[in-house]
């Protein structure tokens, strides 16, 4: 199963592509999509979109994880970034692929086992986990990629084939 991760935003969108084999995950690709700050917000947003069916072009993932917003402070950052969210889930939609959305609390407790976990911890994980020789950079790639593997991760388990058993049979 080939899984894209994302990691939401309006100047720089994460993305992990992951092939996930049993208990194994092997990177493919990851980097970010970036957009310029002097555009207007909705030349940005389609830019995000253009590119992410690019890459859905070109790696022809089976399922898209995208990270729930957090957000403590700055609410206006917040809305920039759930605008880019939404184009994120409109697009994955658009391209008929489907859509599994994870909290951070689950993307940390998926990668370290702890849902507390620091940012570098989880960074650290996802290069051993992934077996990278150095952690993925930006951060926002190494985040993407965390949350293909938090995905991966819960694909795989028995809890999730024991609910989808039922309806593979009829």
């Amino acid at each position: 199963m080939v899984i894209l991760g994302l990691d939401p935003g309006i100047a720089t969108v994460g993305f992990g592509v992951v092939n996930s084999e049993r208990d194994r995950q092997t990177v493919l690709r990851y980097g970010t999509i970036t957009t310029p700050a002097g555009l207007p917000l909705s030349t940005r947003l389609l830019q995000i979109a253009t590119d992410l069916e690019e890459l859905v072009s070109g790696f022809r993932p089976d399922e898209i994880a995208v990270e729930e917003l957090f957000f403590n402070t700055n609410v206006k950052t917040g809305i920039a970034v759930a605008h880019g969210r939404g184009v994120l889930l409109m697009t994955s939609e658009k391209c008929g692929i489907p859509v599994f959305e994870y909290t951070p609390l689950q993307v940390k407790q998926a990668v370290v086992g702890y849902g507390r976990a620091e940012k570098q911890q989880v960074m650290e994980m996802t290069r051993r986990l992934l077996q990278l020789p150095q952690i993925p950079r930006p951060d926002d790639a190494a985040d993407a990629l965390a949350v293909a593997l938090c995905h991966a991760r819960s694909a795989t388990s028995l809890l999730r084939r024991e609910t989808r058993l039922p309806s593979d049979r009829t």
